[in-house]
């Protein structure tokens, strides 16, 4: 099904996810009068879709035949639409009226703006700051994410200090506004991620390709999370820790491409490690096999990183410290905080 909407898509992809439609659904129809809805479902084997078709036929379907993970679920539907933006937003995300039209705008403003983000709050805390994207993501020197907001899990209260409309690295995969053009351009996202951090490495390749990443703090969301996978789950821990390397592989020039991925490894060990002498050792037993996941599949990262170069024209900046060591050693709880050294 090949359809021509309004200028933006919200594209909300589900599975088995009719508690969280039947929750968050009515504030994304009541406050997106600009954008046409669309439901990507993958493969659900619950009456999410049965629902959608009872209580909101405006929504457009579009059924996905398997549940390829985050990446393929949002490749397979947007491959079927032709807006000129379109807004990846999890299916657990409660938007606020006239969300859409500040992200619009600074969209419309800068043709090389190819991704931006509103604030994410947490919708059950909601003064605070949520984990997956806060005010717009960082990346390390060594690859490791952090926000304007949170840091590792110290999360701040919204009091108003990053309203600012502002390049970031990155963009939360929780909301994502994309220029459509430019993400097809670059392949989407990795598959090969299936989840966590594959936004990061489409806000990465798109620097790369000489384009900018924006967060906007005068449009805000509130996102529950945990949805699919809880914070401690080791799977979680696997995808964080094998993503987190393959980000590197694939968008590091090469110059510092191995002396990078090497300090990561050995970062990551000394993580294992505390996590085992803190009794997580599936966690623990998680980073070793994410380690072991990387090296087998170095053929096929291997052509990823070659796809990901051809449209290299620039190398995007990460920033110039450790997190860690900011965050642990020199005790650095918040991104004021960073910006104050």
């Amino acid at each position: 099904m090949e359809f021509v909407a309004p200028r933006v898509s919200v594209v909300i992809l589900n599975w088995n996810g009719r508690k969280h439609l039947q929750e968050f659904m009515p504030s994304v129809v009541a406050h997106s009068p600009e954008a046409a809805i669309v439901v990507a479902d993958n493969a659900s084997t619950d009456d999410s879709v049965a629902f959608l078709q009872s209580h909101y036929p405006q929504v457009h379907i579009i059924q996905n035949s398997t549940n390829g993970g985050f990446s393929k679920g949002y490749n397979d539907a947007l491959a079927h639409i032709d807006t000129e933006y379109a807004v990846l937003l999890n299916s657990d995300v409660a938007v606020t009226q006239g969300w859409l039209a500040p992200l619009l705008a600074l969209m419309d403003s800068n043709t090389q703006i190819a991704a931006c983000q509103p604030k994410i709050r947490a919708y059950l805390a909601q003064e605070s700051f949520e984990y997956a994207g806060a005010a717009g993501g960082f990346v390390d020197k060594y690859g490791y994410p952090f926000c304007r907001g949170r840091l590792f899990d110290t999360l701040e209260t919204d009091n108003h200090q990053y309203d600012d409309t502002t390049p970031v690295f990155w963009a939360t995969g929780a909301c994502m506004f994309v220029r459509l053009e430019v993400y097809k351009k670059l392949g989407g996202l990795d598959e090969a991620f299936f989840a966590h951090m594959e936004e990061i490495d489409l806000c990465w390749r798109m620097q790369n390709a000489g384009y900018q990443v924006f967060a906007c703090g005068g449009s805000v969301v509130f996102h529950l999370g945990g949805g699919t996978l809880p914070k401690n789950n080791p799977r979680k821990t696997f995808l964080n820790f094998r993503n987190g390397i393959v980000l590197l592989f694939k968008n590091l020039p090469t110059a510092s491409l191995f002396p990078i991925i090497f300090t990561r490894l050995v970062l990551d060990g000394v993580a294992g490690a505390k996590m085992f002498f803190s009794g997580q050792t599936k966690d623990t037993w998680a980073i070793i096999k994410a380690h072991f996941a990387f090296y087998g599949g170095l053929p096929h990262w291997i052509k990823a990183r070659r796809h990901a170069r051809q449209f290299a024209k620039q190398e995007a900046k990460r920033t110039a410290y450790s997190i860690v060591f900011e965050y642990f050693v020199k005790n650095k709880k918040t991104y004021s905080d960073l910006m104050r050294s």
